[in-house]
């Protein structure tokens, strides 16, 4: 008697790509990004407060790199397999963040390398200088080729475009000062053109509430230049910065329930890297003028602990758990 051969079932058109990391979601880097600058709040805290002991800043900054690097791996394995994967990435926004935050953030690991290995460091900032032009380009590319609406400034240009002001956290102990300057006086036109444009576009029309938590972006260019014009010893300009930030966020936690008005997203990433540059900030400015930064700082230090590693939490869950690259529309290969 001869047996019915077994029905094969048609492949569904939209099964997942198998292999690992095919579908990397470049929403992983913001997060990672604010985490990175909790732990170098923690090591400014450290210098400041006699009873913040250093080992916190220190463990939270090898955890974290060890978490950024797996990313870039994860990440990395993708574009090997389709190189133009980077460009599908950038046409949508969640990609843009995800991707120019992938380039901040190794500023930020340059920085906690330093005090270790110079040579390292160096390697880094290098290596995250010419991967954040590179993003840039390809974003300004993306901008000419895409639909008009694409090109709609976004508190996310501040990440593309004003990111490299993140390099002199390392290029100024590095001994790069020159550079260091003419970073600062080139990103700081733009960014106050990125915020003009912002605010006009904000007084014509509402932000619609899933995209709202990206306005906390504004908060960070405007730590970061109070804290690199510390480093360069620009006095005036870093206390005007950082009485600047101590404004705007008084105004975001007045406003804490507009900008949390649509449901949880990997958008809320956008949260934890403002929140952490701003308690760096405070501290920086608090080797100025102790008061009122020093206090300021150390209490949005704990506050800022607790929203960053719940949020992070929470889309590194995502992530393993595979839905954040569905939910972000990451590329696949």
């Amino acid at each position: 008697m001869s047996q019915t051969p077994p029905r094969i079932m048609p492949k569904p058109f939209n099964t997942a790509p198998q292999g690992l990391w095919r579908a990397t979601p470049p929403a992983i880097f913001p997060p990672i990004m604010g985490l990175l600058g909790l732990g170098l709040a923690w090591r400014n805290a450290a210098k400041l407060f006699p009873s913040a002991p250093d080992w916190i800043g220190e463990m939270i900054l090898g955890a974290v790199s060890l978490l950024y690097l797996f990313a870039v791996v994860a990440y990395l394995a993708k574009v090997v397999r389709r190189p133009s994967v980077v460009a599908d990435d950038l046409r949508i926004l969640p990609g843009r963040a995800g991707l120019s935050a992938g380039a901040d953030a190794g500023f930020l690991f340059a920085a906690v390398l330093v005090p270790y290995s110079a040579g390292l460091a160096r390697l880094v900032l290098v290596l995250s200088l010419i991967a954040l032009t590179t993003v840039a380009g390809l974003t300004i590319r993306s901008f000419l080729i895409g639909p008009a609406e694409q090109r709609r400034v976004t508190p996310v240009w501040h990440l593309t475009f004003v990111g490299f002001i993140l390099a002199p956290l390392s290029a100024v102990p590095l001994g790069y000062l020159g550079m260091s300057q003419f970073i600062f006086a080139t990103t700081l036109p733009i960014a106050a053109a990125i915020w003009a444009i912002s605010a006009m576009q904000f007084a014509r029309a509402d932000v619609p509430p899933p995209l709202r938590p990206l306005l906390a972006v504004h908060l960070a260019p405007v730590s970061l230049f109070g804290i690199v014009a510390t480093l360069l010893g620009y006095t005036t300009l870093a206390l005007a910065f950082a009485w600047i930030g101590l404004t705007a966020l008084v105004v975001y936690l007045i406003g804490i329930r507009y900008l949390t008005k649509g449901d949880f997203s990997a958008l809320w990433g956008a949260f934890t890297f403002p929140l952490a540059a701003f308690a760096n900030l405070m501290f920086s400015a608090a080797t100025l003028a102790p008061i009122p930064f020093r206090l300021v700082g150390g209490v949005e230090l704990v506050g800022a602990t607790l929203v960053i590693v719940f949020i992070a939490m929470k889309i590194m869950q995502l992530w393993t758990r595979g839905k954040l690259a569905k939910a972000t529309n990451a590329a696949t290969v």
